[in-house]
């Protein structure tokens, strides 16, 4: 039997001027994603892909550290000047998140806050009745 060779795919840099960050900041972790305008990932770093484990993962020098990652990587492979900035959740890490991002790493369009909201309250129990 002859090996079958597989090729793989280069990955292509693409130019993106501007893109979009998503910050999603849970209880547990803080993953950010650069995207560009239609919503294609290029790069995304998480807590635990910048060196924290457990706990950890959700403080907010964690947060800062993958902010920097994230955007240092949407610089040097796509060349990104501008974003705008998506956040969603309410964890203790998405204030220093954006933060970092207002340093001056990156140009800062406008800020967007998509935490889903519920329009209801949960069904009351039924009345126990003896």
């Amino acid at each position: 039997m002859a090996d079958a060779k597989v090729k793989k795919s280069k990955k292509t840099r693409r130019i993106v001027q501007h893109g979009q960050a998503h910050i999603m900041a849970s209880f547990n972790n803080t993953i950010i994603s650069i995207t560009d305008e239609k919503g294609n990932v290029l790069t995304w770093e998480s807590g635990w892909s910048s060196g924290f484990k457990g706990a950890r993962e959700s403080t907010p020098y964690a947060a800062q550290l993958t902010a920097e990652r994230a955007i240092e990587k949407a610089r040097t492979l796509h060349s990104m000047e501008s974003v705008d900035v998506f956040v969603k959740g309410i964890g203790i890490g998405r204030e220093q998140a954006i933060r970092w991002l207002i340093s001056g790493w990156v140009e800062l369009k406008a800020i967007f806050d998509i935490t889903p909201v519920p329009h209801n309250w949960c069904r009351k129990k039924k009345v126990r009745r003896m």
